[in-house]
Protein backbone atom coordinates (compact mmCIF):
# COMPACT_ATOMS: atom_id res chain seq x y z
CA UNK A 1 0.00 0.00 0.00
CA UNK A 2 2.19 2.91 -1.60
CA UNK A 3 1.08 5.96 -0.72
CA UNK A 4 0.25 8.68 -3.70
CA UNK A 5 0.43 12.54 -3.42
CA UNK A 6 -2.78 13.83 -4.43
CA UNK A 7 -2.11 17.47 -3.58
CA UNK A 8 0.86 19.04 -2.08
CA UNK A 9 -1.10 21.74 -0.33
CA UNK A 10 1.10 23.13 2.37
CA UNK A 11 -1.80 22.88 4.88
CA UNK A 12 -1.32 24.33 8.24
CA UNK A 13 -3.54 21.72 9.67
CA UNK A 14 -4.93 19.52 7.14
CA UNK A 15 -7.99 17.34 8.86
CA UNK A 16 -11.18 15.89 8.52
CA UNK A 17 -11.50 14.04 5.28
CA UNK A 18 -15.09 12.78 4.49
CA UNK A 19 -16.21 10.72 1.39
CA UNK A 20 -19.28 12.18 -0.35
CA UNK A 21 -20.35 8.90 -2.17
CA UNK A 22 -23.91 10.74 -3.95
CA UNK A 23 -21.01 13.70 -5.30
CA UNK A 24 -18.34 11.40 -6.02
CA UNK A 25 -15.72 13.69 -3.95
CA UNK A 26 -13.69 14.12 -1.31
CA UNK A 27 -14.31 17.56 1.43
CA UNK A 28 -11.62 18.25 3.88
CA UNK A 29 -10.39 20.96 6.05
CA UNK A 30 -7.56 23.22 7.00
CA UNK A 31 -8.45 24.12 10.59
CA UNK A 32 -6.60 27.23 11.59
CA UNK A 33 -6.59 28.78 8.21
CA UNK A 34 -10.72 28.12 8.30
CA UNK A 35 -10.50 26.69 4.83
CA UNK A 36 -13.10 24.21 3.42
CA UNK A 37 -11.33 22.19 0.66
CA UNK A 38 -13.76 20.13 -2.03
CA UNK A 39 -11.66 17.82 -4.37
CA UNK A 40 -12.71 16.19 -7.28
CA UNK A 41 -10.97 12.97 -8.19
CA UNK A 42 -12.36 13.01 -11.51
CA UNK A 43 -11.37 16.57 -12.40
CA UNK A 44 -8.46 16.48 -10.35
CA UNK A 45 -9.60 20.06 -9.00
CA UNK A 46 -9.09 21.02 -5.33
CA UNK A 47 -11.38 23.93 -4.20
CA UNK A 48 -10.42 26.48 -1.69
CA UNK A 49 -13.37 27.88 0.38
CA UNK A 50 -12.51 30.89 3.24
CA UNK A 51 -15.43 30.39 6.49
CA UNK A 52 -13.82 33.47 8.54
CA UNK A 53 -12.70 31.04 11.85
CA UNK A 54 -11.80 27.87 12.68
CA UNK A 55 -13.01 24.47 10.96
CA UNK A 56 -12.71 21.50 12.46
CA UNK A 57 -14.54 19.29 10.68
CA UNK A 58 -17.18 18.61 7.78
CA UNK A 59 -19.40 16.38 6.77
CA UNK A 60 -22.09 15.93 3.89
CA UNK A 61 -25.99 15.79 5.00
CA UNK A 62 -28.90 13.99 3.50
CA UNK A 63 -30.15 17.22 2.02
CA UNK A 64 -27.72 18.83 0.02
CA UNK A 65 -25.81 20.53 3.13
CA UNK A 66 -22.47 20.53 4.81
CA UNK A 67 -22.29 20.41 8.66
CA UNK A 68 -19.22 22.31 9.94
CA UNK A 69 -17.84 22.29 13.34
CA UNK A 70 -16.83 25.88 13.82
CA UNK A 71 -15.04 27.43 16.18
CA UNK A 72 -18.35 28.83 17.27
CA UNK A 73 -20.57 26.22 16.88
CA UNK A 74 -21.63 23.64 14.65
CA UNK A 75 -23.41 24.88 11.50
CA UNK A 76 -25.12 23.85 8.16
CA UNK A 77 -23.89 25.00 4.88
CA UNK A 78 -25.77 25.12 1.80
CA UNK A 79 -23.83 22.94 -0.79
CA UNK A 80 -25.25 25.00 -3.77
CA UNK A 81 -22.98 27.68 -1.91
CA UNK A 82 -19.94 26.19 -2.93
CA UNK A 83 -21.20 24.15 -5.47
CA UNK A 84 -23.19 26.27 -7.73
CA UNK A 85 -22.71 26.36 -11.31
CA UNK A 86 -21.98 30.27 -11.29
CA UNK A 87 -18.22 31.22 -11.11
CA UNK A 88 -16.17 30.61 -8.35
CA UNK A 89 -16.32 34.80 -7.72
CA UNK A 90 -19.85 35.45 -7.98
CA UNK A 91 -21.17 32.20 -5.30
CA UNK A 92 -20.48 34.97 -2.83
CA UNK A 93 -18.95 34.61 0.81
CA UNK A 94 -19.85 31.21 2.26
CA UNK A 95 -18.82 32.09 5.98
CA UNK A 96 -21.80 34.44 5.78
CA UNK A 97 -24.43 31.66 4.62
CA UNK A 98 -23.76 29.46 7.58
CA UNK A 99 -26.56 28.85 9.96
CA UNK A 100 -25.97 27.93 13.55
CA UNK A 101 -27.26 24.78 15.06
CA UNK A 102 -25.90 24.69 17.94
CA UNK A 103 -23.21 26.50 20.05
CA UNK A 104 -22.96 25.41 23.08
CA UNK A 105 -19.01 26.72 24.38
CA UNK A 106 -19.58 30.47 23.41
CA UNK A 107 -18.79 30.43 27.00
CA UNK A 108 -15.39 28.94 26.62
CA UNK A 109 -13.68 31.47 23.68
CA UNK A 110 -10.58 29.37 24.26
CA UNK A 111 -11.90 26.51 23.15
CA UNK A 112 -12.57 25.24 19.38
CA UNK A 113 -14.72 22.63 17.56
CA UNK A 114 -12.52 19.86 16.01
CA UNK A 115 -12.58 16.39 14.98
CA UNK A 116 -16.17 15.04 14.08
CA UNK A 117 -18.47 12.75 11.80
CA UNK A 118 -21.75 11.65 11.20
CA UNK A 119 -23.17 8.17 13.03
CA UNK A 120 -24.30 5.16 10.59
CA UNK A 121 -27.91 6.51 11.60
CA UNK A 122 -27.23 10.25 10.72
CA UNK A 123 -26.37 11.81 14.18
CA UNK A 124 -23.59 14.58 13.80
CA UNK A 125 -21.38 13.63 16.76
CA UNK A 126 -18.58 16.80 17.51
CA UNK A 127 -15.70 16.69 20.09
CA UNK A 128 -14.30 20.07 20.84
CA UNK A 129 -10.88 21.17 22.18
CA UNK A 130 -8.83 23.97 24.77
CA UNK A 131 -7.06 25.25 21.57
CA UNK A 132 -3.70 25.61 24.01
CA UNK A 133 -4.23 21.94 24.21
CA UNK A 134 -3.78 22.26 27.93
CA UNK A 135 -7.40 22.14 29.97
CA UNK A 136 -9.34 19.22 29.73
CA UNK A 137 -12.51 21.61 29.03
CA UNK A 138 -13.37 19.82 26.03
CA UNK A 139 -16.40 18.06 25.55
CA UNK A 140 -18.43 15.40 22.90
CA UNK A 141 -21.66 16.47 21.29
CA UNK A 142 -24.09 14.80 19.53
CA UNK A 143 -26.56 16.53 17.48
CA UNK A 144 -29.56 14.33 16.14
CA UNK A 145 -31.65 15.27 12.62
CA UNK A 146 -34.82 16.37 14.81
CA UNK A 147 -32.27 18.93 16.38
CA UNK A 148 -32.08 17.52 19.86
CA UNK A 149 -28.43 18.42 21.24
CA UNK A 150 -26.97 16.54 24.00
CA UNK A 151 -23.28 16.16 25.89
CA UNK A 152 -21.91 12.95 25.53
CA UNK A 153 -18.56 13.42 27.26
CA UNK A 154 -17.02 16.31 29.11
CA UNK A 155 -13.20 16.68 30.92
CA UNK A 156 -11.47 15.83 27.20
CA UNK A 157 -8.54 17.80 26.43
CA UNK A 158 -7.89 16.86 22.42
CA UNK A 159 -11.32 15.48 21.16
CA UNK A 160 -10.20 13.61 17.91
CA UNK A 161 -10.70 10.21 16.56
CA UNK A 162 -14.75 8.46 16.01
CA UNK A 163 -15.51 5.19 13.98
CA UNK A 164 -18.11 2.64 14.60
CA UNK A 165 -17.93 -1.03 14.82
CA UNK A 166 -19.77 -2.97 11.47
CA UNK A 167 -22.83 -3.85 13.85
CA UNK A 168 -23.00 -0.23 14.86
CA UNK A 169 -23.06 -0.99 18.33
CA UNK A 170 -19.85 -0.32 19.69
CA UNK A 171 -18.60 3.58 19.37
CA UNK A 172 -14.59 4.38 19.02
CA UNK A 173 -13.24 7.33 20.68
CA UNK A 174 -10.19 9.17 20.58
CA UNK A 175 -9.03 11.65 23.37
CA UNK A 176 -5.04 12.42 21.99
CA UNK A 177 -3.56 12.89 25.17
CA UNK A 178 -4.67 9.73 26.33
CA UNK A 179 -2.48 7.93 23.79
CA UNK A 180 -5.87 5.47 23.99
CA UNK A 181 -9.06 4.17 21.75
CA UNK A 182 -11.61 4.15 24.24
CA UNK A 183 -14.77 1.58 23.02
CA UNK A 184 -18.06 2.74 24.55
CA UNK A 185 -21.80 1.07 24.16
CA UNK A 186 -23.50 2.77 21.35
CA UNK A 187 -27.02 2.85 21.02
CA UNK A 188 -28.54 4.01 17.32
CA UNK A 189 -31.79 4.44 19.19
CA UNK A 190 -31.13 7.05 21.80
CA UNK A 191 -27.27 7.98 20.35
CA UNK A 192 -26.62 7.60 24.08
CA UNK A 193 -22.97 6.18 24.95
CA UNK A 194 -22.01 3.75 28.01
CA UNK A 195 -19.69 1.21 29.56
CA UNK A 196 -16.24 2.64 28.33
CA UNK A 197 -13.19 0.48 28.19
CA UNK A 198 -9.59 1.37 27.16
CA UNK A 199 -9.14 -1.17 23.90
CA UNK A 200 -5.51 -0.13 22.60
CA UNK A 201 -3.07 1.76 24.23
CA UNK A 202 -0.68 3.17 21.73
CA UNK A 203 3.21 3.23 22.59
CA UNK A 204 4.79 6.23 22.53
CA UNK A 205 7.28 5.07 20.03
CA UNK A 206 4.77 5.33 17.43
CA UNK A 207 3.22 9.30 17.90
CA UNK A 208 0.32 10.26 18.97
CA UNK A 209 -3.18 8.90 17.64
CA UNK A 210 -5.33 11.43 15.89
CA UNK A 211 -8.20 10.81 13.15
CA UNK A 212 -9.36 7.25 13.03
CA UNK A 213 -12.05 5.10 10.40
CA UNK A 214 -12.75 1.78 10.24
CA UNK A 215 -13.07 -1.06 7.76
CA UNK A 216 -15.43 -3.43 6.54
CA UNK A 217 -13.67 -6.36 9.28
CA UNK A 218 -13.46 -4.17 12.20
CA UNK A 219 -10.30 -3.26 12.00
CA UNK A 220 -9.48 0.60 13.00
CA UNK A 221 -7.17 2.75 11.04
CA UNK A 222 -5.38 5.34 13.08
CA UNK A 223 -3.79 8.74 11.42
CA UNK A 224 -0.19 9.12 13.81
CA UNK A 225 0.61 13.03 14.64
CA UNK A 226 4.21 12.94 15.06
CA UNK A 227 4.98 9.24 13.22
CA UNK A 228 4.50 9.26 9.60
CA UNK A 229 1.93 6.88 9.20
CA UNK A 230 -1.38 5.12 9.62
CA UNK A 231 -1.55 2.24 12.23
CA UNK A 232 -4.23 -0.69 11.70
CA UNK A 233 -5.44 -1.99 14.60
CA UNK A 234 -7.64 -5.21 15.67
CA UNK A 235 -9.71 -3.26 18.79
CA UNK A 236 -11.05 -7.54 19.57
CA UNK A 237 -6.98 -8.13 21.01
CA UNK A 238 -5.53 -4.47 20.94
CA UNK A 239 -2.60 -5.81 18.26
CA UNK A 240 -1.26 -3.56 15.88
CA UNK A 241 -1.79 -5.26 12.80
CA UNK A 242 -0.46 -3.31 10.10
CA UNK A 243 1.31 0.01 9.40
CA UNK A 244 1.06 2.31 6.05
CA UNK A 245 3.60 4.90 6.44
CA UNK A 246 3.49 8.15 4.96
CA UNK A 247 5.89 10.92 3.96
CA UNK A 248 4.37 13.35 6.38
CA UNK A 249 5.96 14.44 10.12
CA UNK A 250 2.17 15.18 11.19
CA UNK A 251 -0.48 12.23 9.98
CA UNK A 252 -3.89 13.78 10.79
CA UNK A 253 -7.13 11.86 9.76
CA UNK A 254 -7.88 9.41 7.18
CA UNK A 255 -11.30 8.57 5.24
CA UNK A 256 -11.89 5.62 2.67
CA UNK A 257 -13.61 7.10 -0.52
CA UNK A 258 -13.46 6.16 -4.33
CA UNK A 259 -16.45 3.95 -6.23
CA UNK A 260 -15.43 1.14 -4.13
CA UNK A 261 -14.28 2.06 -0.66
CA UNK A 262 -10.86 0.82 -0.85
CA UNK A 263 -9.43 4.03 -1.25
CA UNK A 264 -8.01 5.70 1.98
CA UNK A 265 -7.33 9.21 1.53
CA UNK A 266 -5.32 10.93 4.41
CA UNK A 267 -4.49 14.47 5.91
CA UNK A 268 -1.70 16.04 7.00
CA UNK A 269 -0.35 18.91 8.86
CA UNK A 270 2.91 21.52 9.33
CA UNK A 271 1.96 22.72 12.42
CA UNK A 272 4.82 22.64 15.08
CA UNK A 273 7.07 21.70 12.70
CA UNK A 274 10.26 23.12 12.28
CA UNK A 275 12.99 23.81 8.97
CA UNK A 276 14.81 20.16 9.99
CA UNK A 277 11.81 18.71 10.12
CA UNK A 278 10.24 20.01 6.85
CA UNK A 279 13.38 19.29 4.95
CA UNK A 280 13.28 15.35 6.04
CA UNK A 281 9.38 15.38 5.09
CA UNK A 282 8.92 18.52 2.37
CA UNK A 283 5.28 16.49 1.90
CA UNK A 284 4.04 17.43 5.10
CA UNK A 285 0.68 19.14 4.26
CA UNK A 286 -0.20 17.32 1.59
CA UNK A 287 -3.48 15.00 0.80
CA UNK A 288 -2.66 11.56 0.32
CA UNK A 289 -4.46 8.77 -1.40
CA UNK A 290 -3.97 4.54 -0.47
CA UNK A 291 -4.88 1.90 -2.59
CA UNK A 292 -6.14 -0.68 0.26
CA UNK A 293 -6.85 -4.17 -0.54
CA UNK A 294 -9.97 -3.83 1.69
CA UNK A 295 -13.05 -1.96 1.73
CA UNK A 296 -13.52 0.85 4.43
CA UNK A 297 -16.44 2.52 6.40
CA UNK A 298 -18.52 4.73 4.43
CA UNK A 299 -18.87 8.33 5.50
CA UNK A 300 -21.95 8.59 6.87
CA UNK A 301 -24.56 11.29 6.46
CA UNK A 302 -26.66 13.45 8.56
CA UNK A 303 -30.40 12.36 8.20
CA UNK A 304 -31.55 16.31 7.44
Amino acid sequence: MQPELILNAHAELGEGPSWDATRNQLYWVDILAGHLHIYQPGQHLDEKFELGQTLGCVAPTRAGNLLLGLHSGLAALPLDAVMGDSPLADRGQPGTMVKFLAQPELHLPGNRFNDGKCSPEGRFLAGTMDMAEKDPSGALYSLSPNGTFKTLKTAIRISNGLAWSPNQGTLYYIDTPTRAVTAFEYDPASGEIANPREVITIPQALGWPDGMTSDSQGRLWVAMWGGSAITVWDPATGKLVETVKIPAKNVTACAFGGPNLDQLYVTSARKGLDKADLTAYPLTGGLFRVQTNVTGAATFVFQD
